[in-house]
């Protein structure tokens, strides 16, 4: 034991040292820590506050380990990061709540975070509960959005600043196309696809989208703005015609403009709408503001009273990133890691039903598979129903069929049912620099999948059929799984995207909903009544585990940063944007070379 003692103190000294703290900065933290307050509490006529800038995921994300000692060392609450269960609950327990009065819906500067559509949609429908069981909501911006006045045009009343712009120009989606690049400095590559509007390899082929492309993507894009101008109508009672005729008349509107179109109720400055605030609750004599609680704290209140004793589970397992094989890393799908998972849940008893929530462009075929051969053993043995969120397509419809139901929002971007297969060479580039190669071999294609040179056409032909094999066992799965014929399957595949609305009426999914619904059903199925609890897998680490597992250097320089990052410039944005196009070819780790993916570097603005 004396040795325990003193390892561990040594090994505390020898970390305290490392981040260059003093003795007296750990008893800081100590003094810290026992001062704090044991979690949230909400006092008498609250406003909850919800940032519309939030960024919303599916499961709860820890921070790293710096991230995590930053935030003990200071007491805040972390980034603004919250998972789509924790905001459901905390706006239907907030519902309930006597004690809060009304939500305050804000915007902010800072666009990087945010959410998908379908995921939007389910917390405006929350929202709106929340509205129509009589409590107030007021939503305040400087700069109102496309998709902050999806969420905000629920509000009983909308603000906008006097000297601030509401832009409602419609929907965009912008493709990086590196052809001509890869051209110039002597890069080559060959494709392999199936699905004519299969066009996630565009960008590596061509200068502009092909004409099968623009036609998905306008459909597309049609669907998700109508939704949105259907929705925001129906609370601002405007028709869609009238909205799309503001977008058409200019795109941007300054405040009186958007005051005179109805788009917002009055226009005031941030210390008018407080005073509104403080009207509707109570003042807060400490901040001589209103009486307020944030989301991300109340919501901490709301898990704790969702999290029941009852010894019947619904896992809700999520599958948010892109399909990678072997075990993967955050913010993608390992399919070895997500198929361990189901395996598990599906031995254990206590689990009688499973909700898997699909957030993924898809990726690697062969992880796909994996995990849906998990998802096939596990429904045997109990309800199995899938949640598509804001991206189920390709890949993530590949894992999605065989499940009991499909459930998807009419803004759910879906289908992509195609097969791909991209082969880069660097001859041209290596030869002008003076690199050659030289091969010595012992079968005809030992060296088929060297980078040092282009395929030759049987080379090619041994891939395209590996890539038609592949297509025809995906329309397969499809055709046997929707009770769909296989003719029809290949005449709604061919790669094309569609919207959660366009898929329901071709029979991809059954029922238009949120994550929320398909719980419900899964119960139901499951035959569990009331007596249940969810439980979200992959668990969120601990902060000691993340603390230990990423500790280093960075920890100390990231706790000096008192000031936050600047708003990014458009270049920077443009850079970010090829920066993430690249990471995203990382992940492109299948063994056989081929993906069910969508298009890398799709967007929409």
């Amino acid at each position: 034991m004396r040795d325990f003692l003193k390892n561990t103190l040594a090994t505390v000294l020898g970390l305290l040292i490392f981040l260059g703290l003093s003795v007296g900065g750990l008893l800081a933290i100590i003094i810290a820590i026992a001062s704090r307050d044991t979690g949230p509490q909400v006092r008498d006529k609250s406003v909850l506050v919800f940032d519309l800038g939030t960024t919303i995921t599916d499961a709860k994300r820890g921070s790293n380990a710096s991230q995590a000692l930053g935030d003990a060392l200071s007491g805040n609450a972390g980034d603004e990061t919250i998972s789509l269960r924790s905001v459901l609950d905390a706006i239907n327990e907030a519902t309930r709540d006597p004690k809060i009065v009304g939500i305050y819906l804000y915007g902010t500067e800072d666009r990087s975070g945010g959410a998908g559509f379908a995921t939007l949609k389910e917390v405006r429908e929350a929202l709106q509960r929340f509205r129509d069981s009589g409590k107030k909501i007021i939503a305040y911006d400087i700069a109102w959005g496309e998709r902050e006045y999806y969420l905000g045009s629920v509000a009983n009343t909308i603000v906008l600043n006097p000297i601030g712009s509401f832009e409602l120009n419609g929907l965009s989606s912008e493709t990086m196309f590196y052809a001509g690049a890869l051209k110039k400095f002597g890069i080559g590559v060959q494709v392999t696809r199936v699905g004519k509007y299969k066009s996630a390899v565009e960008p590596f082929l061509l200068t502009k989208r092909s004409p099968e492309s623009r036609e998905q993507t306008q459909a597309l894009l049609d669907d998700l703005w109508n939704e949105l101008l259907t929705a925001a109508g129906q609370d601002r009672k405007l028709s869609p015609q009238q909205l799309q005729a503001i977008a058409d008349r200019q795109g941007t509107l300054m405040a009186s403009e958007a005051l005179q179109d109805h788009l917002v109720d009055k226009l005031a400055y941030l210390d008018e709408v407080v005073a509104d605030l403080q009207q509707l609750g109570a003042s807060d004599e400490k901040t001589k503001s209103f009486r307020q609680i944030s989301l991300k704290a109340y919501a901490k209140i709301a898990d704790d009273k969702a999290n029941g004793s009852a010894k019947q589970q619904i896992a809700v397992v999520y599958a948010e990133g892109d399909i990678v094989s072997g075990q993967g890393g955050i913010g993608n799908v390992g399919g070895d890691r997500l198929a361990r998972q189901l395996r598990q849940l599906r031995q254990d008893d206590d689990v009688k039903a499973v909700v898997l929530r699909v957030n993924s462009p898809g990726g690697s075929v062969t992880a796909s598979e994996v995990i849906q051969r998990e998802v096939i053993l596990t429904r045997k043995v109990k309800p199995l129903v899938v949640s598509m969120g804001s991206v189920a397509a390709s890949g993530g419809y590949w894992i999605s069929t065989y499940s009991d139901r499909i459930f998807a929002e009419p803004n759910t971007i879906t289908g992509s049912i195609g097969v791909f297969g991209i082969q880069p060479n660097f001859q041209a580039i290596a030869n002008a620099n003076g690199i050659t190669w030289d091969t010595v071999k012992t079968g005809r294609y030992a060296d088929s999948q060297s980078t040092a040179h282009p395929k030759n056409p049987q080379e090619l032909a041994i891939l395209q059929k590996s890539v038609d094999q592949i297509y025809d066992q995906f329309l397969t799965k499809v055709a046997d799984s929707r009770k769909l014929p296989k003719a029809k399957v290949a005449e709604i595949a061919q790669g094309r995207v569609w919207s959660g609305l366009r898929a329901k009426q071709l029979g991809l999914v059954d029922e238009l909903g949120g994550l929320q619904a398909a719980i419900q059903d899964a119960a139901k199925r499951a035959k569990l009544g009331n007596d249940w609890q969810i439980e979200e897998y992959p668990k969120t680490r601990s902060f000691p585990d993340r603390l230990f597992e990423q500790l280093g250097n960075d920890a100390a320089a990231k706790l000096a940063q008192d000031n936050p990052p600047p708003l990014p410039d458009p270049l920077t944005t443009q850079i970010g944007k090829l920066q993430s196009d690249l990471n995203a070819l990382k992940v492109m780790n299948d063994p056989l070379g081929l993906y069910v993916r969508l298009p890398f570097n799709f967007r929409i603005n």
